[in-house]
């Protein structure tokens, strides 16, 4: 089922501990032009433009604009702070910030330059807790793209450590991603992964580890003092393709990484696969024992996503009914308060015909996905069932595609599930592209 796009505009009110933020989301209609979307909702084209990414005025049809009406707005003036203007309004540097994410890209106030210090609420008083937001991130993301993102995070994720068959370390050059944790006052927690030198997956390496007290005695020792020398709080393990033989093993093995850590004042957390039941099969889901490992780890990463991925058929990246299953699961085994639900940040786009074993998706990027849709002039279309967005478009080539995607509409209803079901938080995979409308969606929690 996928819904039409005419004359769409939804209203949310994201209740917070600060504020109550009153939030737009419109789809754009045949017609439509930034200018008059800026006039019906009396807010500025320049911000409108810079929430959505927009470049040029260039919207879609079936494109949803997340839009934040300004409550109070300071216009820059010479000799003017962030400190100055925080104060000013009893407001705080990061809050000004995470308002106007664009400053982090400017050496110096600009007077002229307008802020938003504050967004119209309702004033209803009513309160919910606050969601703990992570994100992973390889070191060679972009400057710019790790920065916007830092302003809305509480811990980052360099991805990722590997380790080799003796239990020894294989380097992560995470200097630059430490630094900018610092920098942004966010939590940073090391992962390790069973990557070889090679960076690939290598299950003879979770065999060896898991087979070997000996080896995870000094494995679990290089991780306390690379934690103990770069600053990192807590541990996640992501060990994947786990051998069916061995779910028990990976039980043990997370509890006695867990006591050492805890020990040294450090928590532990576990991804886990998408399952659905217990006896699941397949070689990703048959060495995971979500009970066993949600009692042995402080908390839990739910990677709920890739239903629709690289090498299979077309199809939303995590559609909701497919997670929903997930999270009925996981909660009948591991504490909600234990659990953080995944969230992808990327895109895939499809050739077709399809052809299983001959067909690779290209991944892209979620606002890269819009302008692929404006550049080929074709409609977005929601799907109400998976609650994703996704288009078809015919390349230069002739060839035809399909493109699922991201937008504000399919993260809001990923964020609906994390109230409704109590979770501890999200992590998203991965913050390497950009999708801004995510930010300000995330900025009014």
């Amino acid at each position: 089922m996928v819904s039409d796009s005419s004359n769409i505009s939804k209203s949310y009110i994201n209740n917070t501990k600060k504020e109550c933020i009153v939030m737009e989301i419109y789809v754009v209609n045949e017609g439509d032009t930034l200018q008059s979307i800026a006039d019906r909702f009396d807010v500025s084209v320049s911000r409108l433009a810079y929430d959505n990414e927009i470049f040029q005025g260039e919207i879609v049809v079936g494109q949803a604009l997340i839009i934040l009406q300004p409550e109070i707005v300071y216009t820059v003036e010479e000799g003017d702070t962030l400190n100055s203007i925080a104060e000013s309004f009893g407001s705080t540097v990061n809050d000004i910030l995470r308002n106007n994410s664009f400053l982090l890209n400017e050496n110096f106030l600009l007077p002229g330059r307008v802020l938003v210090i504050s967004y119209n609420d309702n004033n209803d008083g009513i309160t919910t807790d606050n969601i703990d937001i992570y994100g992973y991130a390889y070191p060679f993301i972009r400057e710019d793209v790790l920065e916007e993102a830092s302003l809305y995070i509480d811990e980052l994720l360099p991805f990722s450590y590997g380790f080799n068959e003796d239990g020894t370390l294989i380097y992560l050059n995470d200097e630059g991603l430490i630094e900018n944790a610092l920098r942004f006052d966010n939590r940073l927690r090391m992962v390790i992964t069973p990557l070889d030198r090679n960076g690939r997956f290598n299950n003879q390496q979770v065999v060896k580890l898991l087979s070997d007290e000996n080896v995870q005695d000094i494995l679990i020792d290089n991780i306390i003092l690379i934690m103990n020398d770069k600053g990192y709080s807590a541990l996640d393990i992501d060990f994947e393709f786990i051998p069916g033989q061995f779910r028990s093993e990976y039980v043990s093995f997370v509890t006695k990484v867990r006591n050492r850590l805890n020990e040294n004042g450090y928590n532990v957390s576990v991804a886990l696969p998408p399952k659905v039941s217990s006896d699941q099969p397949g070689l990703l889901y048959e060495g995971i024992d979500y009970a066993g490992l949600g009692n042995a780890a402080n908390s839990v990463f739910l990677m709920t996503y890739e239903w629709g991925y690289k090498y299979g058929p077309p199809l939303a990246v995590a559609p909701i009914p497919s997670v929903r299953r997930v999270l009925d699961y996981a909660v009948s085994e591991i504490p909600v308060e234990k659990i953080y639900m995944g969230i992808p940040n990327y895109a895939y786009d499809w050739q077709l015909p399809y052809e299983r074993g001959v067909t690779v998706a290209e991944t892209i990027g979620n606002t890269e996905a819009v302008r692929r849709a404006y550049r080929y002039g074709t409609e977005i279309i929601y799907d109400e069932q998976s609650q994703a967005p996704y288009y078809y478009y015919t390349d230069d080539g002739g060839t035809e595609h399909v493109v699922w995607f991201e937008d504000v509409r399919s993260i809001i209803a990923k964020y609906d599930l994390v109230k409704e079901y109590g979770f501890k938080g999200v992590g998203y995979w991965n913050l390497m592209r950009e999708f801004r409308a995510n930010w300000v969606y995330v900025n009014t929690l």
